[in-house]
């Protein structure tokens, strides 16, 4: 029945927020038949092993609801994991929880732990869901800026330092960092640990390109520092690690006090996460070597992209983690990043995502992301392209 009445007006929770610049450029991309080197998910399959894995749990009758928590026997390959990597032990039972993804760990972290007027130090450039989870907290962000130069990017510990206030109730961090490729290095966590000591503050740790670490070096996990994990929700993604970015299961591993109120949130948003995966990945685990390999098998991309960029008039900056590439493009033209992401795909034919897009305000700096985790005959064809420059 119609009664001619308006519907009341809904005033946004978030604004701000409208649609992502990931969306945009893929849009684009397809409409000019570009090669998309923008949004951060491979174009080759995962492991036909791990397919099999998850029809086969389906097949053995895994798909009612699990316990909220997570299947026991992933949250245990979980916890062995981080013991065998990082050196510390996580109660299975009451310290891992597995989630509909990272993104989904991040706004429940941030959900239980932050309340309204409560302040969270972001580093941006920053991944696009960190502050919109904080507006919905009723938290305030506060921003400080990476430092970027000929050695790449980096967080300017004493800025952050400066940016504490008794209000402080959440900082951040991001390694390897998406968009930036940069890793945090163990004087990293040393300043880290120097600004939270004697404080309530808690860290939020999003580690999912923890296996995509490059050159020899190791990952820096907040779980090999016993004084920071002590105060972390460390996060991570098996579709980073396994190529499933599709199937959104992650993990959250923080201290008993920390994940029980970390529970409480999750179990009235999602409540549970898919069954059979979560099966099929406690099987896969028990074989280390894909995740061991991992940051060897994208380092050969990141090193065939390089080359092929060398010859270009792009500027490469460090890409010390994960699967993407910083390029300085201010030798080919003084376009605004966005601009110039969108001149790059109509007229180049590569898509690439603009670094202002991951401030808060847009920071102009001539820099632009692309992704290389693709096959090589995708990134061949996009290097091909853009060797014109």
């Amino acid at each position: 029945m119609n009664t001619g009445t308006a519907p009341l007006p809904l005033q946004s929770r978030l604004p701000r927020v409208g649609t992502t610049i990931f969306t945009v450029m893929s849009a684009l991309a397809a409409e000019k038949n570009a090669v998309n080197l923008g949004q951060g998910f491979p174009d080759f399959d995962c492991d036909p092993a791990l397919v099999d894995a998850v029809s086969g749990a389906m097949k053995s009758g895994f798909n009612q609801y699990p316990p909220m928590t997570g299947v026991p026997a992933l949250r245990q390959a979980i916890a062995g994991k981080i013991a065998r990597l990082y050196g510390r032990d996580y109660d299975p039972a009451a310290e891992i929880t597995v989630t509909a993804g990272a993104t989904q760990a991040i706004l429940t972290a941030v959900l239980c732990s932050v309340h309204p007027g409560d302040e969270v130090i972001v580093i941006e450039p920053v991944y696009d869901s960190y502050v919109p989870a904080i507006e919905l907290a009723g938290g305030e962000p506060v921003f400080v800026q990476m430092r970027v130069d000929a050695g790449g990017y980096s967080v300017p510990w004493d800025k952050v330092a400066a940016a504490v206030t008794p209000r402080t109730r959440l900082i951040m961090i991001n390694s390897p960092h998406n968009p930036t490729g940069s890793v945090l290095r163990e004087t990293d966590l040393q300043a880290l640990a120097d600004i939270v000591r004697g404080t309530g503050i808690l860290i939020v740790s999003d580690e999912v390109y923890e296996h995509m670490v490059f050159d020899g070096a190791r990952h820096e996990s907040i779980c090999r520092h016993p004084e920071l994990a002590a105060r972390a929700f460390v996060i991570s993604s098996f579709g980073k690690t396994y190529h499933v970015t599709g199937w959104k299961v992650g993990y959250v591993a923080a201290p008993a006090a920390l994940s029980n109120e970390f529970r409480k949130v999750h179990q009235f948003n999602v409540f549970t996460v898919n069954t059979p995966v979560q099966h099929a990945f406690a099987q896969f685990m028990s074989n280390p070597a894909p995740y061991l390999e991992l940051a060897g098998f994208y380092q050969r991309k990141r090193d065939l992209f390089r080359d092929g960029l060398a010859d270009t008039r792009f500027k490469l900056l460090p890409s010390d983690g994960t699967y993407f590439q910083c390029v300085d493009y201010s030798a080919i033209s003084a376009m605004p990043e966005t601009d110039f992401a969108r001149w790059l795909t109509s007229e180049i034919g590569v898509a690439a995502i603009p670094v202002s897009a991951f401030y808060n305000e847009p920071k102009e700096s001539g820099i632009v992301r692309f992704c290389f985790a693709k096959k090589d005959d995708t990134l061949q064809t996009a290097l091909a392209r853009l060797a014109t420059l």
